[in-house]
């Protein structure tokens, strides 16, 4: 299967792009992000079927998104990002260990507490999860735009920046939330669909951010992809 996926030759047609970062971000725009072209709505299908691959489809995917911001970033259109899987593979994992290192601080305190029994760590455990949570899209968007691992491993800069993005960083994860229950629709179908409505629901929230940082931050540069 994993030779089948790597040897789809990405399509040049039909990659005109209506909705991008220029755009403005509401939920009818963040929705149809990923399913606004036939090879657009092509790219969840092939996001969807690496899923299957545990942990490296998630990874891949993951790069996938990062491809895609980077090459809107550089004034192209997101399609096709699914080639060059081993610098998907890596972009993917670099931006991985920076979601590891966020995290540590509350995996760590529920570990002491479920050690110890220290039952008032879980609070503080919980707080220290959703606060690396909501920091990670402070680094993503900065990132994709030249791949510089520096902008990832700073959760007080990202942390910063998500609240200098101010009330359009709240807004879109209001959007991010509602896909994201949307998304469990995909359960419905032997859950076979969840493997497509979640690629769809994570290129939702990574447009939704991409936006907001992009904008903030004027993230443009000059294309470093070749077409």
């Amino acid at each position: 299967m994993l030779k089948v996926i790597y040897s789809v030759e990405p399509q040049k047609a039909d990659t005109e792009q209506k909705i991008d970062l220029s755009v403005s971000l509401g939920f009818r725009s963040a929705f149809l992000f990923p399913l606004q072209s036939k090879v657009a709505r092509r790219e969840v299908a092939i996001g969807a079927i690496w899923l299957l691959v545990p942990l490296v489809g998630w990874i891949l995917n993951m790069g996938h998104r990062i491809m895609m911001t980077h090459r809107m970033q550089n004034g192209l259109s997101a399609w096709p990002a699914w080639r060059d899987y081993p610098s998907l593979l890596k972009y993917g994992t670099i931006t991985f260990l920076g979601m590891v290192e966020y995290h540590s601080p509350a995996v760590l305190c529920c570990a002491i507490a479920y050690a110890y029994e220290v039952s008032w760590l879980y609070p503080i455990s919980a707080i220290l999860w959703i606060m690396a949570t909501i920091a990670v899209p402070g680094y993503m968007s900065h990132y994709c735009l030249a791949f510089d691992y520096r902008e990832i491993f700073d959760p007080f800069k990202a942390l910063r920046r998500v609240f200098q993005g101010g009330t359009a960083y709240w807004h879109a994860w209001s959007i991010a939330f509602a896909a994201l229950l949307i998304s469990f629709a995909g359960l419905i179908a032997f859950g076979i669909g969840f493997l497509f409505t979640s690629v769809w629901f994570w290129q939702v929230a990574g447009f939704c951010f991409a936006r907001v940082f992009t904008n903030k931050y004027e993230l443009k540069g000059s294309s470093q992809i070749y077409e």
